[in-house]
């Protein structure tokens, strides 16, 4: 074979070894990139919520594939950029990097604001803005020593969220298939941060829709205790006080109510865990001033929101504050414009509370409001009821009292007899004695006990007593007082009214009133032991 067609057919052998190799080493680059995409991609969907390994990740693979000194990502806020990972970069760059970067025009992120799409420059060191004095640029070229370095946008649409940048520390640009691929992990970096946000969102919102389930659950809980304690308020005072504090994960919850002018504690959460101070403040009472979130709120009849009560120069609570309280939380309790009381909460650190959690406290200190109107409402009806069924009762004696009048139109004494027994059954008291008045002295003529006690009605009916003050001590004339004057008598204490102790142990409260026949006084009616309530004056009468 002729040496001319040897030497060609050589030469076409390390031609078509040297396309074997370039093509093994583009498959081999086209692998590892691809095994780096992959390991990017499973990366990101093992932390999806977590952008730190996935951005360490892509700038490992970055600098190794690109085969670059080291690399930086970025996030921009709408004003500086913030570097979020590092890979290979020089200390004191990176320390340099940890500070906010607000952008120049010069500067490749100012190009980037402007935008371009891409920004790769050969030597950074003979770029204008090196010349110029930009303080990135001299930054990356003195502290990191960089002098090739490649930019890529992390786009959103056209939203710009951040830059990928790696550097090379020799003027060495990049090839078109590295800056693909740095553009490939850019894209990636953009998908990751998006399902990141999104994953926050809803997050956020399913912390938000289960937060407000569990306001709604406790606010229904707090109105099912209002309806099963319509007459005694305390239950809904303690589990507002209870559900606010652990809603709000604040450490204690006290609600105070108006007496007067003053404020007392009717409710605490810390009731069971700090004894003492818990004794100590219900002694305690608050006066609306600035010495005291209670009485900052009466005071002010709004919401009182402390950060911190140390720094509080004119608050005087001293226990509180020994107590380790910092931040406090103060709702009033409004009735038609006026502070009825106050629900407070305080937590153990400086740490503020939420719009939303202020908005819950006023919703409960709205509820509490609720139970304390329904309990004075309920009181008021049972005591008027009470009063409906009394005077019923009242009537309906005084019609049995005229029955018997009519029916017994020559015979009085039947007529007496009803009017002891009901006066003494209406009165609640235990004895009723009707004394008629024989010249200058008084007889008993009519008794509701005696038949229960003969002997001392068998007695006292041959009593007589006069119509004056501090007679002697029998019952006959203590009666006569009522006959003093016209409107009836009453003394809580028979045996302190007349100056000794009682002839029998029930004797202790008299209610008397005057038989009255034009201005002569005939008789005095005595209930004993009655009360002295206008209204059983009235029905002795």
């Amino acid at each position: 074979m002729p040496d001319s067609t040897l030497a060609v057919s050589e030469q076409l052998v390390a031609d078509l070894r040297r396309q074997l190799a370039e093509s093994r080493a583009e498959r081999d680059v086209a692998l590892q990139q691809q095994t780096a995409t992959a390991e990017v991609l499973q990366v990101i969907n093992s932390s999806p919520g977590d952008l730190a390994p996935i951005f360490d990740a892509m700038l490992e693979k970055a600098t190794r594939l690109a085969e670059a000194s080291f690399g930086i990502l970025m996030t921009y806020d709408g004003e500086n950029f913030h570097t979020v990972a590092l890979h290979g970069v020089p200390h004191a760059y990176g320390e340099y990097l940890q500070a906010p970067i607000r952008p120049s025009p010069l500067n490749g992120l100012g190009r980037l604001l402007s935008g371009e799409r891409l920004i790769h420059i050969a030597d950074i060191t003979a770029d204008k803005a090196y010349a110029a004095g930009d303080l990135l640029r001299k930054a990356t070229a003195e502290l990191g020593g960089s002098r090739t370095h490649l930019l890529v946008p992390l786009l959103k649409d056209t939203s710009l969220l951040g830059t990928f940048v790696i550097y090379r520390q020799e003027v060495r640009p990049f090839s078109d298939k590295q800056i693909a691929l740095l553009q490939n992990f850019a894209a990636q970096a953009v998908i990751a941060m998006e399902n990141a946000r999104l994953l926050g969102e809803l997050q956020a919102r399913t912390g938000d829709l289960e937060e407000s389930l569990e306001y709604q659950t406790a606010t229904s809980d707090v109105l099912n205790v209002i309806s099963r304690s319509t007459a005694d308020v305390q239950p809904v005072l303690d589990t507002v006080a209870e559900t606010a504090v652990r809603l709000c994960s604040a450490d204690s919850g006290t609600i105070h109510l108006r007496e007067g002018e003053v404020y007392r504690v009717a409710s605490s959460s810390f009731s069971a865990p700090e004894p003492e101070l818990w004794a100590t403040l219900r002694q305690r009472t608050f006066v609306p001033g600035r010495d005291s979130v209670t009485g900052r709120v009466a005071l002010d009849g709004r919401v009182v929101h402390i950060e911190d009560i140390r720094a509080i120069p004119d608050y005087a609570t001293p226990e509180t504050v020994a107590s380790g309280r910092r931040t406090a939380l103060g709702v009033p309790l409004l009735r038609e414009g006026a502070v009825i009381g106050t629900i407070n909460v305080s937590r153990k650190r400086v740490e503020p509370f939420t719009d939303r959690q202020i908005e819950l406290v006023r919703t409960f200190a709205d509820q509490a409001v609720i139970a304390i109107e329904n309990a004075r409402l309920f009181a008021e009806l049972q005591a008027r009821t009470r009063d409906l069924e009394e005077s019923l009762e009242y009537q309906t004696a005084t019609g049995d009292v005229l029955n018997v009048i009519s029916r017994s139109t020559a015979d009085v004494q039947p007529v007496l007899d009803t009017v002891t027994e009901t006066a003494a059954r209406l009165c609640g008291a235990d004895s009723g004695t009707i004394w008629i008045r024989e010249g200058e002295a008084y007889r008993p003529v009519a008794s509701s006990f005696s038949a229960a006690e003969p002997e001392w009605w068998a007695g006292g009916a041959r009593r007589q007593g006069r119509a004056c003050r501090g007679h002697p001590r029998y019952p006959g004339l203590r009666g006569a007082r009522g006959c003093e004057g016209r409107g009836p008598y009453c003394a809580r204490s028979a045996a302190a009214a007349r100056g000794g102790g009682a002839r029998h142990d029930w004797s202790r409260a008299e209610t008397s009133a005057a038989i009255h026949r034009a201005a002569d006084r005939t008789g005095a009616h005595l209930c004993r032991p009655g009360g002295d309530r206008d209204g059983e004056c009235a029905v002795a009468r």
